[in-house]
């Protein structure tokens, strides 16, 4: 009953943080490349590409499961298998990245990643394999008459 409005919302949320995630690269790779900032040697051209390339395919991946969280909310449906694997390692992720934003970033980033990781939980397991909506009806099988002998 739930699990569609779930799945929007973290669909929503997938967009919004890949928006973030590209925002904040852009930031870092237009640093790294105007203050001519190198680590260890790395060539500052290099760090700034790297952003650039970071930042295109962290939003690239957060779209598509975003694409397949809005595709289970329409079809009503679980997501395939490749969709659900995708939706497991973005949860793993947000739970990895939660307990490094904890010291690194502060709790505010760590409230943030703990509920995009509660909304992908959410959408997984309203949407498990072989789970029916309870409110959706199921159609009744017709009565089985047994033969008869005379």
């Amino acid at each position: 009953m739930v699990r569609r409005p779930v799945a929007v919302v973290t669909a929503l949320v997938l967009l919004a943080e890949a928006v973030g995630v590209a925002i904040v690269n852009t930031i870092l790779a237009t640093v790294a490349d105007r203050q001519n900032m190198s680590l260890a040697g790395l060539e500052p051209g290099a760090m700034s590409t790297g952003a650039w390339v970071m930042g295109g395919v962290s939003a690239a991946l957060l779209v598509a499961v975003a694409v397949v969280a809005l595709i289970a909310a329409v079809r009503d449906r679980s997501p395939g298998r490749a969709g659900r694997f995708a939706l497991i390692l973005t949860a793993v992720a947000h739970g990895v990245l939660g307990a490094l934003a904890v010291g690194l970033v502060g709790w505010y980033a760590f409230a943030c990643l703990m509920v995009a990781l509660a909304l992908l939980v959410g959408t997984l397991i309203g949407y498990a394999p072989g789970r029916r909506d309870p409110a959706a009806r199921a159609t009744p099988a017709p009565p089985v008459v047994s033969p008869t002998t005379p």
